[in-house]
């Protein structure tokens, strides 16, 4: 089982950072105390030991936990590996990685001391997701990514002649809550848009929201090439979203949206109006997380007091 072996800090930049019984992680921050905690993408740093060992023959001096300038160091995962955005369960807190590797420093204290620095070939970064406490010992957790793509089905749109506004929007609102893994923007034709919903399928994203394409217009063919892609059709979704939207206007009783599953992809039809796609996104993701888990199998509590799916 991968673990945090030690929790390290230091209170300056390019130095070696010193084991500590305990650190405090805070969003928007990263660690309190630790100098390279601040509002922006590398907030903590993470390394595995498997790293170290690569370093033993090179070193000029033994090395410890925190001498690679890392805030965490773990045993047992292999972290260079992990795809930007997977997220990591630590004891109570959630991490999110933004970056693997970083340029050297070669004036740093750690490269004048060890001779040279595994951190910039195999260290990776995060930023906090979910706050609180990490001490040595504690179990490190990965939790699957949810990615998704997002396609705008739009003749002007493509041509150039209006900017897509919609995708970038749900692109934008998705941001901390999954990876947008495709994000494209074809024509109202009823095969290109087969085709790609087929070719999202095929790559085993988790989820396909497409905006625009749903009225009445004579090219409006969105549900009809959604309706031909899914083996399984998910009413409830659209029929929640229906519900919902009739609130803020009547005009969404006109929607023809529908939502499917095509091997382990969910597909969802959205309007193309930005405004009203990120009402619909707002109406789902309170189920995001269960449905993707449900799809991959990971979901087991279904009998549970309170499921309904």
């Amino acid at each position: 089982m991968a673990k945090v072996v030690s929790v390290n800090i230091s209170t300056k930049k390019g130095m070696i950072k010193h084991p500590v019984e305990q650190i405090e992680l805070k969003i928007n921050h990263g660690i309190v105390n630790d100098a390279h905690a601040g509002d922006w993408h590398r907030q903590i740093s993470l390394l595995d030991l498997s790293s170290f060992d690569k370093m033993h023959n090179t070193a000029n001096v033994a090395l410890r936990p925190g001498i690679f300038a890392e805030n965490i160091t773990t045993e047992g995962i292999d972290l260079w590996s992990l795809p930007i955005g997977t997220r990591l369960q630590i004891g109570p807190t959630l991490l999110e990685i933004t970056q693997i590797g970083k340029e050297c420093h070669r004036h740093c204290q750690v490269f004048k001391e060890v001779g040279d620095c595994v951190m910039p070939r195999e260290g990776i970064f995060a930023v906090v997701i979910k706050e609180g406490v990490i001490k040595a010992g504690e179990a490190v957790k990965i939790i699957p990514t949810i990615r998704v793509a997002i396609l705008t089905l739009s003749d002007k749109g493509y041509s150039g002649e209006r900017e897509d506004l919609s995708g970038p929007a749900l692109a934008e609102a998705l941001q901390g809550k999954a990876v947008v893994a495709n994000q494209d923007i074809l024509p109202d034709d009823f095969e290109q848009i087969k085709a790609k919903l087929i070719e999202y399928a095929d790559q085993g994203l988790d989820l396909v929201f497409t905006t625009g394409g749903t009225g009445f217009a004579p090219r409006d063919v969105t549900p009809e090439a959604t309706r031909a892609v899914v083996e399984r059709p998910v009413p409830g979704i659209v029929e929640a979203i229906r519900m919902q939207s009739l609130k803020i206007t009547p005009h969404a009783m006109l929607s023809r949206a529908t939502a499917g599953i095509r091997g382990k992809t969910l597909i969802i039809n959205f309007p193309g109006s930005p405004k009203a796609a990120l009402e619909c996104l707002d109406v789902f993701l309170p189920v995001m997380n269960h449905a993707v888990e449900t799809l991959r199998g990971d979901a087991y509590e279904c009998a549970q007091p309170g499921a309904r799916s």
